[in-house]
């Protein structure tokens, strides 16, 4: 019998969120009516944004782990 190795199941939800990021990075690099600092701007807010999301669900599976062994 094959042994199946689980997936990470962030994979599938992280390949879903970035086709539509990417795309729109792609159209404002390619549109001359952008500015850059819009650019960066938006790059700049989307990985502090995307920090906070992981900091606040990897503290939301500690407090659920934690509770789950009492």
């Amino acid at each position: 019998m094959s042994q199946e190795t689980p997936t990470n199941p962030l994979v599938p939800i992280a390949i879903v969120v970035s086709i539509p990021v990417l795309v729109c990075l792609i159209i404002m690099l390619t549109d001359a009516g952008i500015e850059r600092s819009l650019l960066w701007s938006a790059i700049k807010v989307g990985v502090v944004l995307t920090l906070i999301g992981g900091a606040l669900s990897f503290g939301a599976s500690r407090l659920a782990a934690r509770n789950s062994q009492h």
